[in-house]
């Protein structure tokens, strides 16, 4: 469960909101962090080029607060769905996937327009804003639920996070190895009302404040050029 005292929200603001400060680490760091960026962009540019109109990718990445929260601002995403995978049972509750006894993931559901942003680009934000180098947990949320996970709805899909993973691990930017899964897609099950758009409703929440809101800052300053147009 997400819940959060004077401690636990410290820790969380220290640990969970993804990799090092960037502006702290050795250029060293700073060199090598652009090889995975470097490698997707690659990838990008060719996807971009695409003549699907519609894709759907799905991603884990500790609370699914925290992942929709930041995929609704970019360009191209139509709709972001927050729900369970991978795991045994059928239509899972809340109650029973925070239990640990399901074995499902909480994950979001992404569906966005290829030719505007690609898979490649979406990956690129799905490694800057956690932690992928922790089994089964993002800071203080602890359990199997907050794995680290794609799951791969085409060969493609599954191509390049194997290929973002190996340039991840290249890179040096993270001191221990990505323990990211990558699976073939799984039934998935939306999650109840309650926690859709939640950040959007909920941003003065404790949680939201110390754990959402500094995920989505830093995703907005390091992704200028993926962020939606205000209308």
């Amino acid at each position: 469960m997400k819940i959060i005292n004077v401690v636990c929200a410290l820790f969380v603001v220290m640990s969970s909101c993804g990799a090092q400060d960037q502006s702290t680490a050795p250029q060293t760091h700073q060199k090598n962090e652009k090889h995975m960026s470097e490698v997707l962009s690659s990838e990008s540019a060719q996807q971009l080029n695409s003549e699907d109109t519609i894709a759907v990718a799905t991603f884990g990445a500790g609370c699914f607060w925290c992942v929709e929260a930041v995929y609704q601002n970019i360009m191209g995403v139509l709709k972001v769905e927050s729900g369970y995978t991978g795991g045994a049972i059928k239509n899972p509750t809340y109650k029973e996937v925070c239990s640990g006894s399901t074995g499902h993931a909480e994950v979001c559901q992404i569906t966005y327009d290829p030719r505007v942003v690609s898979f490649a680009q979406l990956l690129e934000v799905f490694f800057e804003v956690h932690d992928p180098t922790t089994l089964n947990r993002q800071g203080a949320d602890v359990g199997t639920q907050y794995r680290s996970v794609i799951y791969y709805h085409t060969d493609e899909q599954k191509r390049l996070s194997e290929l973002a993973v190996k340039a991840g691990n290249e890179s040096g930017v993270w001191e221990d190895p990505i323990v990211t899964e990558i699976a073939a897609s799984d039934t998935f099950y939306v999650a109840e009302d309650y926690h859709q758009n939640y950040f959007n409703e909920h941003g003065e929440q404790p949680y939201c404040r110390m754990v959402v809101r500094p995920k989505v800052d830093k995703f907005k300053k390091k992704f200028e050029n993926l962020l939606k147009t205000k209308s």
